[in-house]
């Protein structure tokens, strides 16, 4: 059997958080780097556009202009299941919250 290292990766080095010039008191972060803010902003509104979706097929398919009636449960299942992971979210960043504010400081 051949020991070759080709199936081991080696962990990047962590980065040092600087100061952004665009971030007033707090540690700054990369642009590249998403950020809690930024994961429950783009998960909110996924929520929005599925549902907007969900809306938009079922006025097509109450019209008559809908060509795949198959599309509409699909959409629904898409929406609830984003509307899900938004509110699982949600639950850990409130457990999260809980746990900080029961640290002794």
């Amino acid at each position: 059997m051949e020991t070759g290292t080709s199936f081991i990766t080696l962990m990047k080095a962590w980065e040092p958080i600087q100061k952004s010039p665009d971030v007033k008191g707090g540690a700054g972060y990369s642009s590249e780097t998403p950020i809690f803010r930024d994961v429950l902003h783009n998960v909110v509104g996924q929520v929005y556009s599925t549902q907007r979706d969900v809306e938009k097929k079922q006025y097509l398919l109450a019209t008559g202009q809908l060509d795949d009636a198959h599309s509409l449960p699909i959409a629904e299942a898409k929406a609830a299941l984003s509307l899900e992971v938004m509110i699982s979210l949600r639950n850990k960043a409130m457990e999260s919250y809980s746990e900080l504010m029961k640290m002794n400081v």
